[in-house]
């Protein structure tokens, strides 16, 4: 069943009054007596996602993480598979430690610093070698960017599109207005759906976004699927396929990002990142992660 969302419809439900785009429901939910509007301003306000992510600053976790870089003809040309450990201190300061490690290729410069930006990007998104204190697990308000180093905007860049899909992404040239997927002007080039199934076990609405096939090529999200838990619309699971080319860089990325319920509170457990990145007199870099966290 397809629900065609109209300006005057809108004022029926009190909600997302802006909204004005079709979304095919199928028959378990329409039956349950859906309202779509509501569920859609859950997708664009939520924070657990994002909750689940910093919360995971606060405990300690054992991750086993695989990186492989590849070459512009699909070659492999380094690897580093290793295991990782974080703690948290009596001051309730976090350091991680690294527990073993094999590498291949030239992963590390002499130096011991990273050779691939994505690597470098991923170890400071999630862990850190000296003691962090002072954190928290609060969302409010936006995402806010630290500094003007090139890592900073980098680890803002993919929060914003790990956190806050659909919305408009800040500092990415020519790139912003096209990631609004509910924007008047992104809107139309998208297929909606919503559906109701079982997963791991609980029952969960998923939320899909995929492009319409005569924008294929011109729409920054090739697919997005979303698993919010039934109960309390909480998200479990996400799955990301993006893309995008200018004549200063070009990318595409595929992510999968799966969150569980630990005592109580939710944080990732898996993570896997397929990603092409080209940025102008830069090299192509081509990098698979893949992070299992235990707790």
């Amino acid at each position: 069943m397809v629900l065609a969302f109209t300006r005057g419809a809108a004022q029926q439900y009190d909600t997302a009054h802006h909204l004005n785009f079709p979304i095919e429901l199928d028959s378990f939910v329409v039956r349950a007596g859906f309202d779509p509007r509501a569920f859609i301003r859950r997708v664009q306000n939520d924070t657990t996602f994002y909750k689940a992510f910093r919360s995971l600053h606060l405990v300690p976790f054992t991750s086993t993480d695989s990186y492989t870089a590849f070459g512009k003809n699909g070659q492999v040309t380094a690897t580093n598979n290793c295991r990782s450990q974080q703690k948290i201190d009596a001051r309730g300061c976090r350091v991680a430690t690294l527990l073993s490690q094999q590498t291949t290729g030239g992963f590390f410069k002499r130096n011991g610093s990273h050779s691939y930006f994505t690597a470098q990007l991923f170890y400071d998104l999630f862990y850190s070698k000296t003691p962090v204190c002072n954190q928290d697990d609060i969302v409010a308000g936006a995402l806010k960017l630290v500094d003007n180093s090139r890592m900073e905007k980098s680890k803002y860049e993919l929060k914003q599109l790990i956190f806050n899909p659909g919305a408009k992404v800040s500092g990415i040239p020519f790139m912003g207005d096209r990631a609004s997927i509910f924007d008047e002007s992104e809107v139309a080039k998208y297929d909606f759906k919503i559906k109701q199934e079982v997963y791991e076990g609980e029952e969960s609405f998923v939320f899909s976004i995929t492009p319409k096939p005569e924008y294929k090529n011109k729409v920054v999200y090739n697919e997005l699927v979303t698993w919010f838990r039934k109960a309390d619309y909480s998200i479990m699971a996400r799955d990301y396929s993006l893309s995008y080319s200018t004549l200063l860089y070009s990318f595409e990325v595929k992510m999968k990002v799966r969150v569980r319920q630990v005592g109580g509170k939710l944080y990732p457990v898996h993570i896997a990142y397929d990603g092409t990145w080209h940025v102008f007199t830069q090299k192509t870099e081509r990098m698979k992660v893949v992070m299992d966290v235990a707790y």
